[in-house]
C-alpha cells in the first residue's frame, strides 16, 4: 500500500495547499503538527497504513507554511484561522459531506477550530493536545517565536534545541512558521461544550506540552481518552497512536 502522488488546489486567499490520500473507503482528514508535515506525522511511523488497511481513505494535507504547500513570508497571507479556513477548503474542494475528522498537536487545535467554524464530521479525533491547548492558543506562542527567532542559539539538549533539531529535518521555513503563530486562535469551553460528535482524545503518557488531554476528554460531552506511550514527539513514532485511531474510527 503506497501513498497517491501529492495533489494541489488553491484555499480560500489563493494559497496553494499540498494534499496525499492513502487507501480506499470512508473518507478521514488527518492535519499534522506544528513544523511537522503529512508524511513525518502521519506516513512515516505507519499510522495512516494503520488506518487505511481499517477501511479508510486517508486525506492528508499539508499545513500552508508546512510541505508542500505554499510558503508564503507575506504577513496577509496568516490571518487568524488561516489554517481552519484552509480546512474548510480542502473538505470542499473533494466534496466531502460524509466524512471524519483529526488531528496531531496543531492540527487537533486546527479540527477543534474546523468544528468550532461549522465543521459537521461523523468522528473527531484530537490527538496530542490538551485542554490548556485549545483554549488558550497563544499560550506557548512565545515559545515558538522564541525557537524560531534564534535558530542556531539554544541550548544542547534543551527543548528548543531539539524542536529546531525537529524542524531541520522536516526542512521548515522559519519565517513561514512564524506567520502561522498569529493565526492561533483559542476556542472558548462553551464552544468545546458544543461539540456533539462521539471524539477520541489520545495522547502520550508523558505529553503534558499543551496541558491536560484527560481534561479536554472531560470537557468534551462525547469523548474517550485513550493513553499512548511517549511524549509531545516521541508519541508520534509508537504504533499504538495509529492503531488507537484506526480502533476509533472502525469502532
Amino acid at each position: 500500500m503506497s501513498p497517491t502522488e501529492t495533489r494541489y488546489f488553491d484555499s480560500f486567499d489563493g494559497q496553494r495547499i499540498a494534499w496525499r490520500e492513502l487507501g480506499e473507503g470512508r473518507p478521514v482528514v488527518l492535519i499534522h503538527g506544528f513544523f511537522s508535515d503529512a508524511q513525518t506525522n502521519w506516513l512515516k511511523y505507519g499510522h495512516a497504513a494503520a488506518i487505511a488497511a481499517a477501511g479508510f481513505r486517508v486525506i492528508m494535507p499539508d499545513l500552508r507554511a508546512h510541505g508542500a504547500s505554499a510558503r508564503p513570508h507575506d504577513a496577509s497571507a496568516y490571518p487568524p484561522d488561516a489554517l481552519a479556513r484552509d480546512g474548510h477548503a480542502l473538505v470542499k474542494h473533494l466534496g466531502l459531506s460524509d466524512y471524519d475528522l483529526g488531528g496531531y498537536s496543531l492540527g487537533a487545535r486546527t479540527t477543534v477550530r474546523m468544528l468550532a467554524t461549522g465543521a459537521t464530521p461523523r468522528r473527531v479525533v484530537i490527538a496530542g493536545m490538551g485542554l490548556d491547548g485549545i483554549t488558550r492558543a497563544d499560550r506557548r506562542a512565545g515559545h515558538f517565536r522564541n525557537i524560531l527567532t534564534n535558530l542556531g542559539k539554544h541550548e544542547r539538549g534543551s527543548p528548543e534545541w531539539l524542536a529546531e533539531a525537529f524542524l531541520k529535518t522536516t526542512g521548515g521555513d522559519p519565517v513561514a512558521l512564524l506567520g502561522i503563530i498569529e493565526t492561533f486562535v483559542g476556542t472558548p469551553e462553551a464552544a468545546i461544550d458544543a461539540i456533539v460528535q462521539p471524539v477520541l482524545v489520545v495522547s502520550g503518557k508523558d505529553d503534558d506540552d499543551n496541558g491536560s488531554a484527560p481534561a479536554l476528554a472531560d470537557a468534551l460531552p462525547q469523548a474517550r481518552y485513550v493513553e499512548v506511550p511517549g511524549n509531545h514527539m516521541s508519541a508520534v513514532t509508537k504504533p499504538e497512536l495509529g492503531q488507537a485511531i484506526a480502533a476509533f474510527l472502525k469502532g
